[in-house]
This record gives structure tokens, sequence and C-alpha cells, in this order.
């Protein structure tokens, strides 16, 4: 009999026991022992990494809908003496927006982020990604989960896997969006994964601290008595769940259970930015996605494993009808994303926090119509700081008109792969068993882009 069976026989005879003597009454003292023990074998209590960790934390800002590289972080003048001639999916169209060399590294930025650019030698922009798809749902199954076939875990719901979380009294891995994006929450999904590591789904564009996650509080009863109800009604489950051990679904049910209870503890006040200074507050600006990044700050500095913020519902960035469209949401997250850098430094929370910015693909460096431009997957830009990165840096280019990734090319998968890094997994050592095979996040690619990393 292996160790398991051993274990859960013991268990059982034990609970058999006090179930059958002094009417049940010793089952209620066992209630308390047993939610003792869950919490302990949390699958969320933190983990040892692979190796020594750069960074704990990710906060990924993420600008659905795809922000054009040629606009916001990769200039190309060529495309000037080029406007108007024939090119892939139309005619050349240059950037309307003016780049500006900013900070000591000389980077250049558009005139859309002036406070980010004023941050850039905390930054590395990589100007040669690229992806496998130019379609929305593919793509933001690709970025979010390394596949783009419905539905795999995502990479909040692998890193939680992989490290467990700081707090036990909130969620390892928190979504921030004001409704949802184009597929929705299939992008934070666990999939095969434990059900405790899916993301906890947020609205940021309605926050109030008392009804942040509904349903957490019984008003109808005391702490002490909902605390002994729970204590009961998890060890009946976990009773139940002994002759059920392949039952994914009650093993979720109990630990959200669990999780939900500690969270009374520490979520109504983790989620209150009225707690910030009005000054932070300032700092930050206004709007969901502003009042986002400040609740990633917040919750990060609560031991949170990873905190993904949406820029928005549906997918704003996706600029079909007129490129302008991208001052609005660039002036709507510019302030907000270096407010959370400055706030993390001067917290230091920097070097151990990495923030990742990006959409699932970026945009043509060609018009479609008169001013739009259509998705494109072959070369676009994200930009990584903190957590190890090596700031004031350009990793990658695409050729002189920004249509395909020529230099120091830089996958998906191979993003995935220096995430991980950083946080101190081997992405080839994270796997998950399931359906007869073993699965990871990057499937069998990736590679570290070592040059970035401090």
């Amino acid at each position: 009999m292996n160790q398991y069976s051993m274990r859960a026989l013991h268990s059982s005879s034990r609970r058999e026991m006090l179930a059958r003597t002094a009417a049940g009454f010793g089952m209620v003292g066992l209630a308390g022992i047993c939610a003792a023990e869950q919490q302990a074998e949390s699958p969320l209590t933190s983990k040892p990494a692979h190796f020594t960790a750069r960074a704990k934390h990710v906060i990924f800002l993420f600008m659905n809908g795809g922000p054009s590289h040629v606009d916001t972080f990769d200039p190309k003048p060529e495309l000037r003496a080029q406007a108007g001639k024939p090119g892939p999916g139309g005619n050349y169209m240059p950037s309307p927006f003016v780049f500006k060399a900013m900070g000591e590294s000389g980077i250049e930025v558009s005139e859309l982020y002036p406070h980010v650019g004023e941050r850039i030698d905390d930054i590395c922009v990589i100007r040669s990604m690229y992806t496998s798809t130019p379609n929305h749902e593919p793509g933001l199954f690709m970025m979010n989960t390394g596949s783009q076939q419905p539905i795999r875990p995502s990479l909040g719901s692998w890193l939680t896997y992989g490290l467990g979380t700081e707090n036990q009294n909130l969620p390892g891995f928190v979504v921030l969006c004001p409704g949802k994006p184009v597929v929705g929450p299939a992008l934070w999904s666990n999939s095969f994964l434990p059900g405790i590591f899916q993301g906890t789904h947020v609205d940021n564009g309605k926050i109030d601290p008392a009804r942040v996650i509904g349903h957490l509080k019984n008003t109808a009863v005391t702490g002490p008595s909902q605390r002994r109800l729970l204590d009961l009604m998890q060890q009946m489950n976990q009773k139940h769940l002994e002759g059920r051990p392949q039952d994914a679904q009650l093993e979720a049910r109990i630990q959200s259970l669990e999780i939900a209870w500690r969270m009374q503890s520490e979520a109504e006040e983790a989620f209150d930015i009225s707690r910030e200074s009005e000054s932070t507050r300032q700092n930050y600006g206004s709007g969901e996605f502003a009042d986002g990044c400040l609740i990633a700050r917040r919750l990060v500095e609560r031991g949170v494993r990873m905190v993904q913020l949406y820029y928005g519902s549906g997918q704003p960035w996706d600029a079909h009808g007129d490129i302008m469209d991208h001052r609005r949401d660039a002036l709507k997250s510019d302030q907000p994303i270096a407010a959370l850098m400055a706030d993390l430094k001067s917290r230091g929370l920097f070097e151990e926090t990495l923030i990742v910015w990006g959409g699932e693909f970026g945009r043509t460096p060609t018009a479609q119509g008169d001013k739009g431009r259509n998705h494109h997957a072959t070369g676009f830009s994200m930009w990584l700081a903190g957590g190890g990165i090596r700031g004031g840096m350009i990793f990658g280019a695409t050729d002189d008109l920004g249509v395909k990734a020529v230099e120091n090319r830089m996958s998906v998968h191979d993003l995935h792969a220096t995430i991980l890094h950083l946080m101190g997994i081997n992405h080839e050592q994270l796997t998950y068993r399931y359906s007869g095979r073993d699965f990871r996040l990057t499937d069998v690619y990736g590679n570290v882009a070592h040059d970035i990393i401090a």
C-alpha cells in the first residue's frame, strides 16, 4: 500500500471512530483539526523555486486589441519615404506621432507615452516579438496560455501551480478587467490544473471594497460561528472526497471555500484604494486603468503572485478605423503605468516585481482604409521592467518598415520561458501530467532571453 493510501486509510478510520462514538460529537472537534490540516497543505502554500529567482511577482499590463509598434516603441522613419506605396495588406502609412529620444539610454519613444518614456531607463523594449496568427481569439489564447487551442492553463495559473503564493488570505492570481476581453474567462483559466489555480476576476470598473468579490461574508452569523460551520462542512467534504480522489471539481470546491473564508480578513482592505494618500492617488490619475494599476501595486505588496490588468473590456486597442484612437488609449494608460513603476520603486518592490506590457499582437505598418491599421503578427513590440530586467535597452529589431522581426526574434514561447526563468522556474521542468502526457506552458518550445536579464 502506498503512502497516500495509508494516510487516507488512517484518516478515514479516525473519522469513522469519532463519528460512531459519543453520538458523533467527536466529529465536531475533529473539524477544527481538519481545517488546520487543509490550510497547512493548501496547494497555494509558497513553494521553493527551481533556482534563485530574480522576481517574486508579475504584473501583466495587457493592452487587449493590439497596440501598434510603429506608433509606440518602434519608430520607422523609412515609412515616411515609402508612404502610399504598396505593402503587405495595403499601402505603407507613416506614424502620425512624433518619436523622441528619452532618458540617458536615448531610446526613442512615441509622444503617446511621455510619462513611460521618462522611465525608459528602467525598461527593456522588445522590438522583435512575433506570434502565430493575427486573429484576436487565437492570439489572446497564445499570449495568455501558450497555445492557440482552448482551453489550456494560463500563465498565472502555471505560476501559482509552480510557486504557490505568499499570502494565503488572498488569491494567488488576480485578474482585473472592467467587463471582459474577447474570449473572457478562458484567458485566466486553470484548465486541467487544479481549480484553486484559476484566476480570480475582479471588475475594476466598479470597485466597492465591501463587495469586491461577491458572497465572501455571511452577515447572518458571527465570524466564530461561521468558522465552526465551515470547519464541519469542509470535514464532510473532505470525507466525501476520499471516496472520489480524482474529483477535481470537488477538490476545487473545498479549496475555494477555505480561501473565501480567509479572504474575509484581507480582501476588503486590499482593494480599498481610498486608504491611499491623496498625493498617491493623484500620481496615478483617475479612471478604471489608473485604479487597476494602484490595486495591482496593493496586491503584490500583500504577496499576490500575479496580477493581470486588462486595459479595458472588449478590444479597445483594435484601431481598424483610425490609428489616432491610440492617443485616447495611451492617455488613459501612460500616467498610471509610470506612477506604478515609481511607486513600486519607492516601496522597494520594483526589483522583485516583473512588469510586462503588451497585447496579443501588433498592427500593420500599412493602412487599413484611410487611417486605420489591421492586425499584425510577424513583428511587434512589448516591454519588460523590474524583476531582474536590464533597463534602458532595446532587444531585437524589425525590418526597416516594421513588417517582420529580423533580429533576436522572440516568440511568445520565448517570452513565457523568460518570465518563468525570472521567477526562478525552469520552463522545461514545470509540467503537469494530464490525459497521458506531460503538459507545460511552453509546450516543446521556448528559449530564455538571457541577454535582457541584469
